[in-house]
């Protein structure tokens, strides 16, 4: 069992590789996070999470890391500087482009680790495209989940800490504090979202949004305020530890039961 890193083999170390070796692809993104957090957040906890659970897993399945994919679909965040965005048909081919390629050699088996919630539906979409048009196995996987997808945020964020907020801001204190700035973090929760019971983060009915719609001037939603380097280092090996059993059983996952001896 080995961990490769896909961008360090030969062509024809990647002709060696089996079938059932992972590929996994950290999707991130650039964009804009309010005055305290750096654009790259998202890219940075993809490549370390994904990193670290590929060398985890790597004690029992083949695993080869590919490239990150820093750009994606973050047109939420479209209205300000800094963020540098696909569109989901762009995202979507680019996707496909790469599914193709991959199935061009021996790999049958793609993981994407996702650490933006803007690109969760188009990643759930691709995984049924990229199995009917290019015959791969396919699997997605979240660094974490946010508030609006089935995820938690601390309860002083009336579980709508879903950009920029307590746990994202710890994760990157723990991972990059050199690009974190304390001094600018500020609250930033929609409150006034509570007055609904039907439509919200997390509850029965959805609503399209952009991070500029909810009056708050620097594009946090959550409260970065109380966030430590210590639950970010919580937070980002419990991460490590889902996707690297995750993976484990993406290496061995067969749809239909093996047929019996």
């Amino acid at each position: 069992m080995a961990l490769t890193r896909f961008t360090d083999l030969t062509a024809p170390d990647v002709a060696g590789l089996s079938a059932d070796t992972v590929a996994v692809l950290p999707v991130g993104a650039i964009e804009q996070h309010g005055p305290h957090l750096p654009v790259a957040t998202d890219h940075i906890v993809a490549e370390a999470v994904a990193a670290g659970a590929a060398q985890a897993a790597a004690d029992t399945c083949d695993i080869t890391l590919l490239p990150g994919l820093a750009y994606a679909k973050s047109d939420e965040h479209a209205w300000s500087p800094g963020t540098l965005w696909l569109s989901a048909s762009t995202l979507f081919a680019v996707l496909d482009d790469i599914g193709r390629s991959l199935a061009a050699g021996p790999v049958r088996r793609i993981a994407f680790l996702n650490a933006h919630g803007g690109n969760s539906a188009l990643l759930a979409v691709a995984l049924r495209e990229l199995r009917t048009r290019h015959g791969l196995a396919t699997f997605l996987l979240h660094a974490s989940l946010p508030a609006d997808q089935g995820g938690t945020s601390p309860a002083a964020e009336h579980g709508m800490g879903v950009h920029g907020g307590h746990n994202e801001t710890s994760a990157l204190l723990h991972l990059r504090p050199d690009l974190v700035r304390m001094d600018l973090a500020r609250r930033s929760v929609p409150e006034h979202l509570t007055d609904y019971e039907y439509i919200g983060f997390g509850k029965p009915v959805a609503f399209g949004w952009t991070s500029d719609d909810f009056a708050t001037a620097d594009g946090v939603i959550g409260d970065p305020t109380g966030a430590t380097p210590e639950l970010g280092r919580t937070l980002v090996d419990a991460a490590v530890a889902r996707a690297a059993a995750a993976l484990r059983e993406c290496a061995r996952f067969r749809p239909a039961p093996r047929p019996a001896t």
